[in-house]
């Protein structure tokens, strides 16, 4: 409920935290059987060799579930963090500093897992 103070400042709700919520969900289901694939994926090539895994790795159908794993828990991961700081942080230049430390942090993550599975697509 905002006072007329804080309606007249446009201090009233932010109007992004169904956004959020939602998009927190959608990628927490999305990496339910993305991680399933991942855990069978190393459970059937336990002592593979490097070449086995290798090779396994670049069928075009692997690269895209691991690269949509990547993609969506990189996603689920900045979103968790933040809210984590949203809620245990007070100070407001730490809070700033701390959100973007995370939001780097899951980009180089994704970033990095990306660019080892196109090189090994590649085969570079």
């Amino acid at each position: 409920m905002a006072t007329p103070l804080k309606r007249v400042r446009g201090l009233g709700a932010a109007h992004g935290g169904t956004e959020t919520f939602w998009r927190q969900r959608v990628t927490a289901i999305a990496n339910i059987p993305l991680v399933i694939f991942l855990i069978l994926s190393i459970v059937c090539h336990i002592g593979a060799s490097y070449a086995e895994v290798k090779a396994y790795l670049a069928q075009p159908i692997v690269a895209v579930l691991m690269l949509a794993l990547i993609i969506s828990s990189a996603i689920h991961m900045r979103i968790g963090l933040k809210e984590i700081i949203d809620d245990y942080v007070h100070s407001e230049g730490c809070k700033i500093v701390a959100i973007i430390a995370t939001t780097f942090f899951a980009g180089a993550v994704a970033i990095a897992s990306t660019l080892s599975i196109l090189k090994i697509v590649l085969g570079s």
